[in-house]
C-alpha cells in the first residue's frame, strides 16, 4: 500500500526564467490575468508577498471544480530560482495529508526549463496521484509564457 508520491515534470518555456520565478515568488496574485481559466486569485492571508512562513490562498479551477488552497511559503531561493509551497488547508486537505510543491527555473542560454514537483501523502491507497493537479500546473506554465509572448 503506496501512499506517498512524487511527480515530476519539466516545460521548455522560452520566457525569461527570472520573470517566470518572480510571478511565484513574489507576485503570485497576476498569475490570475495569466491564466484566468484555471487561476481565479491569490490572495495573501499572512506575512508579506515574497517572504517565507507568508500564507497565500489560491482560488483556481481543478477537474472542473472550482477550489481553494491555502499554502505556506517555506522556501525562497533566488539565486537558484526555487520556490516550495505547502498546501495547509482547502479541498486538497480532504484527500491529502501533505502537499509540498516545489517550482524551480533552470536557464540554458534563451531556453529555460521549469520544473514542477509535487510531494504529497494521501490519506488511503484509493486517493489518486496527483497527475491532474500536475496538469493543471503545466497548463499554467504554458498560459504565463503564452501571455509573456503576447506582450513582446
Amino acid at each position: 500500500m503506496i501512499i506517498t508520491g512524487k511527480i515530476v515534470e519539466q516545460v521548455e518555456i522560452t520566457a525569461a526564467g527570472d520573470v517566470f520565478h518572480e510571478f511565484f515568488a513574489i507576485r503570485p496574485h497576476e498569475v490570475s490575468t495569466m491564466s484566468p481559466d484555471k487561476i481565479h486569485g491569490c490572495d495573501l492571508h499572512e506575512g508579506d508577498w515574497g517572504k517565507v512562513g507568508s500564507i497565500i490562498c489560491w482560488e483556481f479551477t481543478h477537474d472542473g471544480k472550482k477550489k481553494s488552497a491555502r499554502e505556506v511559503i517555506e522556501a525562497l531561493d533566488e539565486k537558484n530560482q526555487i520556490v516550495k509551497l505547502r498546501v495547509i488547508d482547502g479541498e486538497l486537505k480532504e484527500q491529502y495529508k501533505d502537499i509540498l510543491v516545489t517550482i524551480e527555473v533552470k536557464d540554458h542560454g534563451d531556453k529555460h526549463i521549469v520544473t514542477w514537483t509535487m510531494e504529497y501523502e494521501k490519506l488511503n491507497e484509493n486517493i489518486p496521484d496527483l497527475v491532474t493537479l500536475m496538469e493543471l500546473a503545466i497548463g499554467i506554465t504554458k498560459d504565463i509564457e503564452s501571455h509573456h509572448h503576447g506582450k513582446k
